[in-house]
């Protein structure tokens, strides 16, 4: 499925031949109202940052046939239809330069039933667009949450859209919340499974955690029982094995204000750990604003592993946590003045982080807004990047955009993320 957009997000990228970095693309949507010939193209001018590459220095691909454009306005058998984008390819040494750019785009068409006293026909469009750097990740994994697509997913993306959007970043990791993102929750049709383990190997991704919940306060007149609690772990436990995943993060009721979790988690937890070793999932729960590391919440936690001896239930870690500056975005759902108290900063220290590492098993990069310039506007990146790297820690960072929730944005805002993580790592 196409953006809405004429420039496309996915596939804006620098080129490499040989080693060398030798130009970038754009992806573009035919803006007409019908398919054309490609011969009916008069060009693309393209603006970046102030600068103009002019429509013969492009090649243009179209159904996988790359032409110059010469070449293309004498082209009598390809066509540029309404569902299948064009890539334009410029050649400039060196490329793009990592980070937010500014793309304007004059697409220029022929329309032959159109007088030519009404003059050519020039398809404007202008948005911001972010370079990923390649880097060496250092021993982290990058992947990010369909969490992220939150109001996209299943109305202007599909689930493919959404992998090869993942795919785009260099990101080679999916994490999924199982009752917000499987159709047919609980039992999805085998037809929905074999798409998801054909779109995992098309695009080359890694199925991590699978987000669950365990709702204590289903009923209003009564609380869950551990046997109930029990057969809801057990249930997403199978649930996300026949889907690929290596990790669940079970979401317990909570019965205070610090998500102190219903008292049901420990033996519901415990019943179902051998369960969990059969097959090699790891259970995580999670640390979360206004919740911080050095808390009962979490020693409870840390408590059962050293209890059980369980290599099996492990942290999972938001970094939410380590929020440095209030949101005021608001957030879905809450309504009236106060911000609600996980966007206030928790700003908990990286020595914290630093004492719990060798028990955490999965890491949500938790973010809400990231700059023009690749600043994080809340969470520290360099300091937690660092402190994973000192730490030896080489597991996986899993993208979770929280931030306001305007059509595409969660898509955008991924990408510039990326480029930050990834910058922080060539630094």
């Amino acid at each position: 499925m196409l953006e809405r957009t004429i420039i496309q997000q996915r596939g804006f990228r620098n080129i490499v031949a040989n080693g060398a970095v030798t130009g970038f693309q754009l992806h573009l949507r035919n803006p007409n109202y019908r398919g054309i010939a490609g011969s009916l193209i008069d060009g693309v001018e393209i603006v970046i940052d102030g600068e103009t590459y002019a429509p013969h220095q492009s090649r243009y691909t179209l159904q996988g046939r790359t032409f110059t454009l010469e070449e293309l306005r004498a082209s009598t058998d390809v066509r540029w239809q309404l569902d299948e984008d064009a890539v334009v390819t410029v050649a400039t040494p060196g490329g793009l330069t990592a980070g937010t750019h500014h793309i304007e785009v004059a697409v220029h068409l022929r329309r032959p039933y159109i007088p030519e006293i009404a003059g050519p026909s020039v398809f404007r469009a202008a948005t911001t667009g972010t370079i990923v750097p390649t880097a060496n990740t250092k021993g982290l994994k990058f992947g990010v949450s369909l969490y992220s697509y939150s109001g996209d997913l299943y109305t202007s993306m599909t689930l493919k859209d959404a992998m090869a959007d993942i795919a785009d970043l260099g990101a080679t990791g999916i994490e999924i919340l199982g009752e917000g993102n499987i159709p047919g929750y609980a039992r999805p049709d085998t037809q929905w499974i074999d798409t998801w383990h054909t779109l995992l190997d098309q695009y080359k991704l890694t199925a991590t955690n699978y987000g669950a919940w365990v709702d204590t306060a289903m009923w209003r007149d009564r609380d869950l029982t551990v046997q109930e609690g029990r057969a809801q772990l057990e249930t997403d436990l199978r649930l996300a094995k026949e889907l690929g995943f290596t990790s669940i993060r079970p979401k317990f009721g909570v019965i205070s204000p610090e998500l102190d979790p219903h008292p049901i988690w420990q033996p519901a937890v415990e019943q179902v750990l051998d369960l969990a070793a059969e097959l090699d999932i790891v259970i995580c729960p999670e640390i979360h604003s206004p919740t911080p590391i050095k808390h009962p919440v979490t020693q409870a936690y840390l408590d059962f592993i050293e209890r059980t001896k369980s290599d099996h239930f492990k942290l999972l870690i938001d970094t939410g946590i380590f929020q440095t500056a209030p949101v005021d975005d608001g957030h879905e759902g809450f309504e009236g003045k106060k911000r609600p108290p996980f966007l206030e900063p928790l700003a908990v220290p990286m020595s914290d982080l630093a004492d719990v590492l060798p028990h955490v098993h999965f890491i949500q990069a938790k973010f809400f807004e990231i700059d023009d310039q690749l600043n994080d506007l809340h969470i520290p990146w360099n300091d937690i990047i660092d402190t994973l790297h000192t730490a030896g820690w080489n597991g996986w960072l899993s993208s979770e955009y929280e931030g306001r929730r305007e059509p595409y944005r969660g898509r955008d805002q991924v990408r510039r993320q990326h480029a930050l993580l990834r910058s922080l790592l060539l630094a």
